[in-house]
């Protein structure tokens, strides 16, 4: 299943070949970042994600906490439609699932996660497992 979407003005858009059959689910993390910007965030191990950039000068990358993950953030609109983590020199991401035009029949029913208690192996691993593995971030022309 083809899954597209993006941030308001279409300075990042995201591609998102999700396995058939599968069901979105909605993890709802707890950090104070995706609390702020109700982060809904989703990920397949199996799933592959391009990120288009129009750009590069409108890309702001934001790291917190454990600096594990740049939140892909558009400097015009404000939107965060993916978070990437480099890990042993290969991206993983995770979409927030707020920026993807997906039927509501699509998606589970939100959860709430609380990744609190990890330290940054754990992270890392948790990370490699479940985000996407699958990641191609792209740059237009003016990029």
């Amino acid at each position: 299943m083809n899954l597209v979407g993006g941030c308001h003005c279409g300075n990042l858009s995201v591609a998102l070949d999700w396995p058939d059959g599968a069901v979105v689910p909605v993890r709802c993390c707890g950090c104070s970042f995706c609390r702020r910007h109700a982060g809904s965030w989703t990920s397949h191990p199996r799933a592959s994600l391009t990120v288009r950039v129009r750009s590069r000068a409108d890309l702001s990358r934001y790291r917190f906490g454990t600096e594990t993950a740049d939140f892909l953030i558009c400097a015009r609109c404000g939107l965060v439609p993916a978070a990437v983590s480099r890990i042993d020199g290969r991206d993983y991401a995770v979409v927030n699932v707020r920026t993807l035009e997906l039927d509501p029949a699509q998606r589970a029913p939100p959860q709430s996660t609380d990744f609190d208690g990890e330290d940054i192996a754990q992270r890392l691993k948790r990370r490699q497992r479940n985000w996407i593995g699958d990641v191609r971030i792209e740059f237009g022309a003016t990029g």
